[in-house]
Parts: structure tokens; C-alpha cells; sequence
């Protein structure tokens, strides 16, 4: 029995793919029903691995589904290409940044494309472009002026090789860094934060109508957001009863054994 040639078939449709026009996206009319499909983005390290194929594969056959059921669906994809991962790896190589990241984009897209997975290339972003970041400072100055973003000085777990901040998931169980291996330090730190103590309502009862989100997904956010409903209760001094120790608690039942 003849043996398909499966590469020169696949070869075959995705030049027809790739070159028949697409029609240009439109907004969904008032009748038809729509799905937004967003992928993370990928960092632009360089190839992709099996881990961006199994996640791709899994949005991209959700976004065919709805398709194929009549839905009007929106399924980008861009570049978290901005940082410092990008700098570190250009200093590594003796290249500039911008073009690491380039080059790196242009051959992970041809990886993708070559998947055949139906992304709207037409949607296309990376985040190192000054077209997209424009608006992320744009959203930090209305922060700012309305006193949402202030600077303050807080102790972080600091990277020593790649110089940087990281999160306490970024600091594995022997205290180094997920990416360096270095061991990681705590410093204090000057650096901006955002007052979401402003915003602790309007986010828990936001929560409160993410009927569809898994349920550990929605308690890892309202421990995030992290309201503490309790009382404050001071303590005179012994030798002082002018002077008070002044503490936050919330089972101040427990304060008598």
C-alpha cells in the first residue's frame, strides 16, 4: 500500500492557508454570539518547547470549537518580550536587546504558524513595542494622579545574578532563584506600588461574580487582595500606663487563652 507523504501534505495546505486572504476583523453584529480565546503570551526566548504546544493546542482547539458552533471568536497572540530576561540574554550573546527579541519573534511565529494553529495574526502585539507600552505608562500616570501609585520602601527577595525582584513563587524551597540558581537575598527596596487597599471592595465583589472560575482560583485571588476583617486593640504598659502597644487582630476572642 502506497505510504502518505505527510510532510509534503501538510506543506501543501499551509501554503494554501497562508496565502488565501483572510477577511479583515469586524466587530460582532448584536445577533451573533462572541468568544474572546487569549492565550498567555509567550516570552520570545528564542524556540518553542513542548510546553507552548500542549497550551496553544488546548486554545486553539477551544477556539475552533467555537467557531464551528457559530461563534464570533477573537483568539490573538503577542510577545511578552519586555524586561529583563531579554536584557540578560542579549548581554549574554554581546547582542542588542531589540534585536535578540526580533529575531527571536520572527522565527517562534514561523514555529507556530508551522503548528497550524488558527491564531488572528492580524491581532499581533508584543509588549516591547513602543505602540503597546505607550498605554501601559498611560494607565500608571492616571494611577498616579489620582494617588493609586506611590513610592514606598519594602524588604524583596533579590536576585543577585540577574538583578532583579522576585516573587516569593519565583524562590524555590532551598531559597534560590526559579531562573539563576542564585541564592536569593532580602533587601529593602524603594519602588512603587499600587494602593489596591483603595480598591479591596470593588475586587472581592468582583470575585463574587466569577461564577465560572474554578474555585481555587478564587480563593488564591481573595488571599492575594488579602482583606483582614478584625479589631485594634491596644495594651498599656506595665511600668507606663501612659504609653500604649497598639496591635491588629482578628480573633480577639482568643486574647484570654
Amino acid at each position: 500500500p502506497a505510504v502518505a507523504d505527510l510532510k509534503r501534505i501538510e506543506e501543501k495546505w499551509q501554503h494554501i492557508w497562508d496565502t488565501t486572504p483572510k477577511p479583515p476583523l469586524s466587530p460582532p453584529t448584536e445577533n451573533e454570539s462572541k468568544k474572546y480565546i487569549l492565550s498567555m503570551f509567550p516570552y520570545p526566548s528564542g524556540n518553542l518547547h513542548m510546553g507552548h504546544v500542549r497550551v496553544y493546542t488546548i486554545t486553539d482547539c477551544l477556539a475552533r470549537f467555537y467557531k464551528m458552533n457559530g461563534h464570533k471568536v477573537l483568539n490573538p497572540m503577542g510577545w511578552d518580550a519586555f524586561g529583563l530576561p531579554a536584557e540578560n540574554a542579549a548581554i549574554e550573546r554581546s547582542v542588542q536587546p531589540a534585536e535578540w527579541t526580533v529575531e527571536n519573534i520572527s522565527r517562534m511565529k514561523s514555529q507556530l504558524q508551522r503548528l497550524g494553529l488558527d491564531f488572528d495574526w492580524q491581532c499581533e502585539l508584543a509588549t516591547c513595542d513602543p505602540e503597546y507600552y505607550r498605554w501601559t505608562q498611560w494607565i500608571f500616570l492616571q494611577l498616579h494622579r489620582r494617588g493609586l501609585a506611590y513610592l514606598d520602601e519594602a524588604a524583596v527577595n533579590w536576585d543577585p545574578i540577574d538583578q532583579t525582584v522576585l516573587a516569593n513563587e519565583q524562590v524555590d524551597n532551598q531559597g534560590r532563584s526559579w531562573r539563576s540558581g542564585a541564592v536569593v537575598e532580602r533587601r529593602l527596596l524603594r519602588q512603587w506600588f499600587l494602593r489596591i487597599t483603595s480598591m479591596v471592595d470593588g475586587l472581592l465583589e468582583g470575585l463574587d461574580q466569577l461564577n465560572q472560575w474554578p474555585g481555587s482560583v478564587v480563593v488564591s485571588q481573595r488571599e492575594w487582595i488579602g482583606r483582614s476583617e478584625g479589631a485594634t486593640i491596644s495594651f498599656p504598659l506595665e511600668n507606663d500606663r501612659s504609653q500604649n502597644i497598639t496591635i491588629f487582630t482578628t480573633r480577639a476572642d482568643t486574647l484570654f487563652g
